[in-house]
């Protein structure tokens, strides 16, 4: 076989053909070009995801030195309360349930009893039956104009 026979040109030929289609359809194809789309879109938003959370980790910081700075702050009025219920010479309980909010029954230990709450009905089981309001009365009594609220 010859280097110059016309069967030689032919195959070198078909390949350099389809060497050349494949590198057309790949740079032309719709697919391709979808393809590199998408992966420029994907490259565009892991760039922008890493910069939230760049922005979400000085976000954090920022928000635990505020959290601390509160808290030293509150340590302080804790003290100052103390300092006050000393200088005022309030008993350590009074000044503790003052620090913690919670309510005293009252400063001088006496226990008060409490009143009925005004949306209660009168008798033994302080709420109101199911048909209050609802019967109409025919009796002279029943006729008298109603009582105001409690206070």
């Amino acid at each position: 076989m010859e280097a110059s026979s016309p069967f030689t040109f032919a195959i070198i030929g078909i390949i350099i053909g389809f060497i050349i289609g494949m590198v057309c359809y790949r740079l032309f194809s719709k697919g391709q070009r979808q393809t590199s789309m998408l992966q420029q879109t994907l490259l565009e938003r892991e760039h922008h995801i890493a910069e939230l959370k760049k922005a979400m980790g000085g976000l954090s910081l920022d928000v635990r030195k505020r959290l601390e700075n509160i808290r030293a702050e509150a340590d302080l009025l804790e003290q100052q309360l103390e300092d006050e219920a000393t200088q005022w010479k309030l008993d350590k309980a009074a000044a503790k349930t003052l620090a913690t909010g919670t309510p005293i029954q009252s400063l001088s230990g006496i226990d008060e009893t409490l009143d009925m709450p005004r949306d209660y009905a009168d008798g033994k089981s302080g709420t109101l039956s199911e048909d209050f309001g609802l019967k109409e009365s025919t009796n002279e009594q029943d006729l008298t104009p109603p009582q105001p609220p409690r206070y």
